[in-house]
């Protein structure tokens, strides 16, 4: 990372123009990050267009003949074949990366991080590529490290229930078509998804891989192994895509290593950070606390009844914000804050 102006670092947002890549210029904005100079890029038909960041407006600009030297920071949210060609290339004028797609996730010398959960790899770090693990993974996990912190966590099933925004913005314009469609007695035709997602679930999200999971459901297997550093932990997930526009809901059943009780777990998940946790009956849903939120919400968290070990939770998140967006930003705060300290 080069030394930064008096006023601040310069920033180049990739993926300006998609629902991620706003959602990374508003944040930074809202949490006053130190930019001297903002870049928007996108492809080359995006290009002169203009976005919005806070108040001021910025013309995007050509992603391909971009020259990021000089450049502190780039954070892409484009696609992982856009991050395969163009992520090194920024990486090697010295710009640090933070890369919200899965094409580096399981690099070995790339670091996966959620800042509340394994910040502490960031250490060291000096220059590269960072990767933003999957938004379903960063929900759950901002939930399940403290407990895993306190207890161990030995095991793992989640059933996700994922919005449609997941799937980039023309899915979201897919189920508002599809709902006026409904409405208007007209059959749905699907273009994003197999099949029509109005009024419907999905029970399967991204392709299949050989042992009969999806690659959505493997990625929070991988990825939560690799962020907790066990090899132990297993995962089981299923993937769900609804019929919502903007928000993930995770029903999270996991055995702990030692014995833990319901208050105890109440009590970690109640001071930790990014984490609110609803008590008795409340319930927390991604239309009225996820959205537009930066924190996870836990309600219904209770002991399994089929396993002396078990707990039960339900979690929601804005998987725009938190779980791509706002995490690619905290991991940029935390480098600069490492920054200062030294």
């Amino acid at each position: 990372m080069t030394t930064p102006t008096q006023n601040g670092y310069r920033v180049a947002v990739v993926g300006a123009t998609g629902a991620v890549g706003e959602a990374m210029l508003e944040i930074l904005a809202e949490r006053k990050f130190p930019i001297a100079e903002i870049a928007a890029l996108a492809s080359s038909q995006s290009v002169g267009r203009e976005v919005s960041f806070g108040r001021k407006s910025v013309v995007v600009d050509d992603l391909a003949t971009f020259d990021f030297k000089g450049w502190d920071f780039a954070l892409f949210s484009a696609g992982g074949s856009v991050s395969a060609e163009h992520a090194p290339r920024a990486a090697a004028a010295g710009c640090i990366v933070i890369d919200n797609t899965s094409h580096f996730r399981m690099d070995p010398e790339v670091p996966l991080v959620v800042p509340e959960v394994n910040g502490e790899v960031l250490k060291d770090f000096e220059s590269g590529i960072i990767a933003n693990p999957n938004c379903s993974t960063i929900q759950m996990l901002l939930a399940v490290a403290p407990i895993h912190r306190k207890a161990g966590v030995a095991r793992i099933n989640v059933c996700t229930y994922q919005s449609v925004s997941g799937a980039g913005r023309a899915a979201m314009e897919e189920l508002g078509r599809q709902c006026a469609d409904r409405f208007n007695f007209r059959d749905p035709e699907p273009e994003v998804f197999d099949l029509p997602i109005a009024f419907n679930v999905l029970p399967a999200i991204d392709v299949f891989e050989d042992n009969g999971y999806t690659r959505e459901e493997m990625k929070m297997h991988r990825e939560t192994q690799r962020i907790l550093s066990s090899a132990d932990i297993l995962v089981n997930a299923t993937a769900v895509r609804v019929p919502v526009f903007i928000g993930h809901g995770e029903a999270v059943h996991l055995e702990t290593v030692k014995p833990i009780s319901v208050d105890e777990i109440s009590a970690v998940l109640a001071s930790s950070p990014g984490v609110s946790l609803l008590s008795g009956t409340e319930l927390a849903t991604p239309l009225t606390h996820a959205t537009g939120k930066d924190d996870v919400w836990v309600c219904r968290l209770r002991r399994d009844l089929s396993h002396p070990q078990g707990i039960d939770f339900w979690v929601v998140a804005d998987n725009v914000r938190k779980g791509a967006a706002l995490n690619a930003v905290q991991i940029a705060e935390l480098l600069v804050a490492g920054r200062h300290q030294n």
